[in-house]
């Protein structure tokens, strides 16, 4: 169920940042036509969320992973992922990210939220967001994983809670690591402090956060929260690398 809105937020002029053509509303930031053009809806991976190819294409939306997922399942139940991690929805996400770009997360949550809706699931109790490290969170002053995730719980009248999971060791960016050597860094990165577990025990979590790459800092932190005593988790993120 989605909350309603204030109907003057729902009317304020806006302006899209991919195309610069006038919209409205809070979450109008990305006008509907550039949604459609550059965010079709895909069939994904239900382990990984890889795009396999366009749903208008598959004629279903069948629950099917990919090869990888296959071999080697992840530590999550599902994941779900609203946007390809390429033009233009790089650059927004960058902004977000980096550059203060706030004004992005009302089109961000409901993307996800849509994406979330599209795709059967199982039910989930309580939605937490992937930690920063104290000193990037001061640097940036705020973390998007954290932003996302309470956007996405309004959107869909869930709850959700930071600092149940915590940023444990502060681990080099993963972007300049190659892959084989991500899942390495985030080892003992989280953690879950003994006072707090008794809230995770049999919970269904959604582990929130921006980009899904190689899954090696959402499969740290799944982990974890399994090891904590939440019942499973999906990965529910905006942009899946292609």
């Amino acid at each position: 169920m989605t909350l309603p809105r204030p109907p003057l937020l729902s009317a304020w002029p806006n302006r899209c940042a991919v195309c610069a053509a006038s919209s409205r509303g809070r979450s109008g930031r990305v006008c509907v036509d550039c949604s459609a053009r550059f965010a079709p809806l895909r069939l994904r991976c239900r382990g990984c969320a890889i795009g396999l190819q366009d749903v208008a294409a598959a004629g279903t939306d069948a629950a099917v992973r990919c090869g990888r997922c296959l071999r080697a399942p992840p530590p999550w139940v599902s994941a779900v992922a609203a946007l390809d991690y390429d033009y233009p929805w790089d650059a927004l996400l960058s902004a977000l990210k980096f550059h203060d770009g706030l004004d992005l997360l009302p089109w961000a949550s409901r993307m996800l939220a849509d994406a979330v809706r599209a795709q059967p699931a199982p039910a989930v109790d309580l939605v937490l967001p992937v930690p920063l490290a104290t000193t990037r969170l001061r640097e940036r002053g705020y973390n998007q994983a954290w932003e996302l995730a309470r956007g996405i719980a309004r959107e869909l009248a869930l709850s959700a809670r930071p600092g149940l999971l915590e940023r444990l060791i502060d681990t080099p960016h993963q972007i300049t690591l190659p892959r084989d050597r991500r899942a390495a860094n985030m080892r003992g990165a989280f953690g879950v402090a003994a006072a707090v577990r008794g809230e995770l025990q049999g919970r269904h979590v959604a582990l929130v956060d921006d980009v899904l790459t190689t899954g090696a800092t959402l499969a740290e932190a799944s982990r974890v929260l399994l090891a904590a005593g939440a019942s499973e988790v999906q990965v529910w993120v905006l942009a899946r690398t292609p």
